[in-house]
């Protein structure tokens, strides 16, 4: 008896695994549209924008009333949107400010290195190959890994007269 009303309940197909599959697929969909729906509902229901266009009001006061607290309440968000503006504007004058900072201070500094090279420059041996700040600047090459200036080591060619 049981084996017939398992065959029974369900129909013919009752044992068919692809139909069992298809009806879990679109009972999963219908649950997840179901849920889209009650968020989209209660999100209807915190913006009364939507609802006061919906209403049919019983007096013009009435209409009035709702038309002013949805204006207070877009009045609200919009005065926070511009509080947000401003404070961003705030932030990123401030960190403008601060990178202009740090590049004049970069720059003194070059100026600094750049006047003591020249100044040292003359102080240099001719005879070594640092005498020459400008072959120095081409042959130095930039190194990724360790973030700095590999640099050619001082030779000081010699010159033997015959």
């Amino acid at each position: 008896l049981q084996m017939l009303e398992q065959q029974v309940v369900g129909g013919e197909q009752a044992q068919n695994k692809d139909l069992k599959e298809k009806h879990k697929r679109r009972k999963k969909y219908a649950d997840e549209r179901r849920l889209q729906l009650v968020a989209a509902l209660q999100e209807a229901n915190e913006d009364s924008s939507e609802r006061a266009l919906l209403n049919v009001y019983d007096s013009i006061q009435e209409e009035v009333r709702a038309k002013s607290k949805m204006l207070e309440k877009v009045q609200e968000k919009l005065q926070a949107a511009e509080t947000e503006i401003k404070d961003l504007q705030l932030e990123f004058g401030l960190e403008k400010m601060d990178y202009l900072s740090t590049i004049r201070r970069q720059e003194r500094d070059l100026m600094l290195c750049q006047q003591l090279l020249d100044q040292v420059q003359s102080l240099v041996r001719r005879d070594c190959n640092y005498s020459n700040l400008e072959k120095i600047r081409h042959e130095s090459v930039w190194d990724e890994e360790s973030g700095c200036w590999k640099i050619p080591e001082p030779v000081i060619q010699k010159t033997h007269l015959p």
